[in-house]
């Protein structure tokens, strides 16, 4: 669940704007959850920066969070194919 708007920040890092479910929002802010699994179809780089803002079927909440892209897990192994893991930490 991603919404397409992407912009270069200042600094070079991609800014990607994502859609996240309550509960996983909510898990990312307490700190319980650090990592994103996401259909790779926006070249994700670590280092990029990720703007979850919180979204339920009635719209957004107004709520959002910035992460960085720490780590990038991109092995048919282990990922379902055409997705990655993403390791986040706060910026």
């Amino acid at each position: 669940m991603s919404f397409s708007l992407e912009k270069k920040e200042p600094c070079g890092r991609l800014l990607h704007r994502l859609k996240t479910e309550p509960k996983y929002f909510q898990d990312t802010q307490n700190g319980l959850k650090d990592f994103e699994v996401r259909r790779n179809d926006r070249d994700y780089q670590a280092g990029d920066l990720l703007e979850l803002a919180e979204w339920t079927p009635k719209g957004f909440t107004g709520r959002t969070l910035t992460l960085r892209i720490k780590y990038l897990l991109d092995d048919a192994r282990f990922c379902k194919e055409g997705y990655v893991v993403l390791g986040t930490e706060e910026c």
